[in-house]
């Protein structure tokens, strides 16, 4: 038993696609991404004005960056800008409106929209630009705000407060798989599961791109992923899978290395105590940057079960060249393993380990952190990375520890830790405990901040002096490390 012209060559499979049209696309950096079909769709450049949701939009000349250079795309619905500057200096100069979403609530927003739900309450982005509607969605060619966001609905639940979110309801999605049979039925390999299996699921029209075709019956039950009753189309993907970051297993030192041996001994003193955060068997979720090295400082006896909001529990180290595996990436798009006895599955379940409050601790970078746990780490004037998954992460801070790691203060000598914020907030008072590379403090929401540690060669009055916010001294105050 087969469906009838469920295999499609290359350009039939997106024919029928049509302008002004809400498009979901598969993909996390580089793993999981349909760049056949992407490519069909550029080799169509009378299909404009798309709205298009996907995590991030790839990046120049490769995947949705394609889509972007070639002006097919009005809007993006994304949580991540990343390292693609075509994509920042459209948005910023008004060529490209976008609604900038945290990372899980698109994944939420997919899956509600799949199962037929209107709309659902959150956690993540309360108290942000997100629920107020102030995060600009389109620029003026003068760089003036020409449209925001729209406020959100708010509710309160058993004393925590939510935000309504409307679901997505896509017209076609492209998807990227392992296996396809001629039923339709898909299978997914490693961390490629990511968005695509909630975004199959919510389109009125699905087209897949498989790495293999098969027969039907090849693929066992309860392999399938993906079930063929929600895809319409299958083509054989083509072309080499890119990686985007190709990182492979070296020595915490070397990858602490930044710029001066300075700005290295200070990153490696922020790294070597954020470490002793761990406690054996947490559940862990690190954000990019310092926190992914910390793991390599785990003291002796202590393990730790990371996970990666692209789909991964039980995140291994980084491969020896010739094991790396474009299907395997962490959330700063790095190749890496699985740990033994690891799982995988799509960011939609990932997210909802998250928000649930599942994950024992996170440990983020910052730009600045105020005196009562406010944090803010995806936007600053002129520029903006995106939320990425940080605002969910953040907002179930009674559940999951937040520690902040970054420099005290930043490169023009400004204190980062403050009274209040003046960048846009990623979460309010959730963070745990900041540490710097001169101090530990921990932090209070109603109480502010306590000076627990200091690091060495450094004074308290030292500390004042790079810190806008007032403090209290622990009386147990003690040297870091």
């Amino acid at each position: 038993m087969s469906r009838p012209f469920i295999s499609m060559f290359r350009p039939e499979a997106v024919k029928d696609l049509k302008g002004s049209s809400t498009l979901l696309v598969g993909g996390f950096g580089f793993s999981g991404v349909p760049n056949t079909l992407i490519n069909a769709v550029r080799d169509r450049p009378e299909v404009t004005d798309l709205t298009v949701v996907s995590n991030n939009a790839g990046m120049p000349g490769a995947g949705l960056g394609q889509l972007l250079e070639s002006g097919q795309i009005g809007k993006m619905i994304a949580s991540f800008i990343g390292e693609n500057k075509v994509f920042e200096k459209m948005y910023l100069n008004g060529d490209l409106a976008l609604e900038l979403t945290p990372q899980g609530t698109i994944a939420e927003k997919c899956a509600a929209g799949a199962a037929g739900v209107p709309a659902f309450y959150t956690p993540a982005a309360y108290g942000t630009i997100v629920q107020t509607g102030e995060l600009p969605v389109r620029y003026n060619k003068d760089g003036t705000v020409a449209e925001t966001s729209k406020p959100k609905e708010t509710r309160e639940f058993n004393g925590k407060n939510y935000i309504l979110e409307e679901s997505i309801f896509g017209d076609y999605a492209l998807v990227k798989v392992h296996k396809a049979d001629k039923l339709g039925n898909c299978q997914f390999r490693k961390a490629m599961n990511n968005f695509n299996e909630a975004m199959a699921k919510n389109a009125k029209y699905t087209i897949v791109e498989a790495d293999h075709i098969v027969e039907v019956g090849e693929i066992d039950p309860e392999d399938i992923h993906l079930q063929g009753i929600y895809v319409n189309k299958v083509i054989q993907s083509q072309g080499e899978k890119q990686i985007e970051k190709l990182t492979f297993a070296k020595d915490p030192s070397e990858m602490l290395k930044a710029g001066s041996g300075e700005a290295t001994a200070r990153r490696e003193r922020i790294v070597k105590r954020a470490a002793k955060e761990f406690r054996d068997g947490m559940y862990v979720n690190l954000g990019i940057g310092m926190p992914l090295i910390a793991p390599s400082y785990l003291p002796e006896g202590v393990e730790v079960v990371l996970q990666a909001e692209n789909g991964i529990l039980g995140l291994g180290g980084y491969p020896k060249p010739g094991e790396e595996d474009p299907d395997l990436i962490n959330p700063g798009k790095e190749t890496v393993t699985l740990a033994k006895g690891a799982s995988v599955f799509g960011s939609q379940e990932s997210f909802g380990m998250i928000r649930s409050g599942r994950i024992d601790l996170t440990m983020l970078g910052a730009l600045q952190v105020s005196q009562y746990g406010d944090l803010a780490n995806f936007m600053l004037p002129g520029k903006v990375k995106g939320v990425g998954g940080a605002m969910d992460l953040v907002a179930n801070p009674e559940k999951t520890k937040v520690v902040v790691t970054m420099e005290h203060v930043d490169k023009k000598g400004n204190p980062k830790i403050l009274p209040e914020c003046s960048f846009p907030l990623t979460g309010p008072r959730c963070v745990w405990k900041i540490i710097t590379d001169l101090a530990v403090f921990e932090v209070s929401p109603t109480e502010g901040l306590t000076l627990a540690e200091y690091a060495e060669g450094v004074t308290v009055e030292e500390i004042r002096s790079k810190t806008a916010a007032p403090f209290k001294v622990a009386d147990d105050l003690k040297p870091m490390l």
